[in-house]
């Protein structure tokens, strides 16, 4: 094999990172990984104090089935690396007169969707057919492209699909038409606050996620969301890539009009390589890690971007039984509109805002000592809002009294582990753009071959991947990116080989 030794050079090991590496390594490149952290995941790590492990960010385990597709590319199994439950219900939703369990049964969901509104159902089965159909042009083919023209896309199949994957019609036009019940309709709008844009905003091809919630289910690799992390870490090592820890890249060297090096902040060594790809912040990588000349977007392109939300986390230790919890669980008790209005027009902390509570211990005892619970809250706010530590105070008593009156439990004096983690953190650990945690809004002008390039303009072998580029936000989008851009490799090389 005639690339059988070329060098690649990675930058940052979250999943984009880690499923990159192992592609190319396995088609036999040399494969090395920088990450700043001490460790691998981005994102995806996790805290380990006081007996308590928290999954510092992704919680959801949705469509099961891409990430089974990429192990059994390699001829393995997610079973090889974990167990994998699916939960029932999937997740609880708090509303202020009432608590609404998903259960995993759809003909239990369509039961429950009657009860609410009287032919609801039969609108939904109709709906879960259509974003089946999504998903398996959405997922599998459309977003599997590197996206970097409007001319990958003009293929007759695939124009004819675009009618079917309804790029033009908002979600919420679609559910608002059709559903009349105010929680039913926020039922079926909360996937897409993963998706950081406004229902009125995202285009209706995202039903694919009530498709992935309602039908593929909820699930959980026993030992935490870390499990997939530590598989695709291990084979990783398995293919043969080096990782290489608290190894902050400072800066991207080119050469006519090629990266001939990067260089690493502590050591100052240069490291050459044939190929380079930045998983980390995209905006970081263009704006800090490139000379000027070689920046493809200014400032305005990226403030004119519409970011999604960031968040403030808050892992919590509490001794005792939480009652009423669920794994997942979903606090819509107060104004869904103006807590939206608040993080995305207004750009300010959210008055008394929806949030989400994992309880990972629920399912999985090992997570906490023996007698308390693991309670992680999940709170979205606006992006670059300045993160003031009473700002994060006042939500987090706002919090806390809202969970002490719905589930009717004294918390509070019950809390033995506290730690925040929001705008602030964002920026420093990963140099997120505004202290963003979701990337680019999926909103129709930020989608396919509108968002931030996969391969530079102008540097031939420097690539991109992550959640601020093609396909966006998400574990599954994001492993897809990493995919895609080790794909886009393997061909580039190929081709200067013939």
């Amino acid at each position: 094999m005639k690339n059988q030794r070329k060098k690649i050079s990675i930058i940052g090991s979250g999943i984009s990172g880690l499923t990159a590496a192992i592609d190319l390594a396995n088609k036999g490149y040399d494969v090395q990984v920088f990450e700043k952290l001490n460790t691998y995941g981005g994102r995806g790590r996790i805290i380990n104090e006081k007996g308590f492990q928290f999954d510092m960010g992704p919680s959801w385990y949705w469509m099961p089935d891409l990430f089974e597709a990429f192990f059994n590319k390699h001829c393995k199994s997610t079973s090889d690396y974990f167990n994998l439950i699916r939960l029932d219900p999937s997740y609880r939703i708090f509303f202020k007169d009432q608590k609404l369990d998903s259960p995993a049964d759809i003909n239990e969901v369509y039961k429950l969707f009657e009860e609410l509104e009287t032919g609801s159902s039969i609108w939904l089965k109709s709906y879960l057919k259509k974003a089946g159909e999504k998903y398996e042009i959405g997922m599998k083919e459309f977003i599997r492209k590197p996206s970097l023209s409007i001319l990958e896309y003009l293929d007759i199949r695939l124009i004819k699909s675009a009618f079917q994957l309804q790029l033009t019609r908002s979600i919420e036009s679609i559910i608002h038409k059709n559903i009349r019940s105010e929680k039913l309709r926020m039922w079926l709008k909360f996937p897409i606050l993963f998706l950081g844009a406004k229902p009125k905003d995202t285009p209706a091809l995202y039903s694919l996620m009530n498709y992935a919630d309602l039908i593929l289910g909820t699930w959980y690799p026993e030992g935490g969301i870390t499990k997939l992390f530590d598989a695709l870490y291990s084979l990783a090592l398995e293919k043969g890539a080096r990782f290489f820890f608290n190894s902050e890249v400072s800066k991207i060297n080119i050469s006519q009009d090629k990266v001939n090096s990067i260089s690493l902040k502590e050591s100052l060594e240069e490291i050459e390589s044939d190929f380079f790809i930045s998983t980390a912040d995209y905006h970081f990588t263009d704006s800090q890690l490139l000379d000027k000349p070689y920046r493809q977007y200014s400032e305005d392109y990226w403030n004119n971007r519409v970011i999604a939300p960031s968040a403030l986390i808050i892992y919590l230790g509490i001794l005792g039984n939480v009652e009423g919890l669920l794994h997942h669980n979903l606090f819509f008790d107060t104004d869904f509109y103006r807590h939206t209005d608040e993080i995305y027009d207004s750009k300010q902390w959210p008055s008394s805002p929806m949030f989400y509570i994992c309880a990972a211990s629920k399912s999985d005892k090992k997570v906490a000592p023996e007698h308390h619970e693991n309670v992680f809250v999940l709170i979205p706010i606006a992006p670059d809002v300045e993160d003031r530590e009473d700002s994060r105070n006042r939500i987090f008593n706002n919090v806390i009294q809202r969970m002490e009156n719905i589930l009717n439990l004294k918390i509070r004096e019950r809390i033995v582990f506290t730690k925040f983690y929001s705008i602030n953190e964002f920026k420093s650990d990963y140099h997120s753009f505004k202290g963003n945690a979701y990337g680019l809004s999926n909103i129709i002008k930020q989608t396919a071959w509108m968002k931030p390039r996969m391969r530079h303009k102008k540097i031939r072998n420097l690539y991109f991947a992550g959640q601020l580029t093609h396909p966006g936000p998400g574990l599954p989008p994001s492993m897809i990116s990493g995919e895609i851009v080790a794909q886009m490799i393997i061909k580039e090389s190929c081709r200067y080989d013939e």
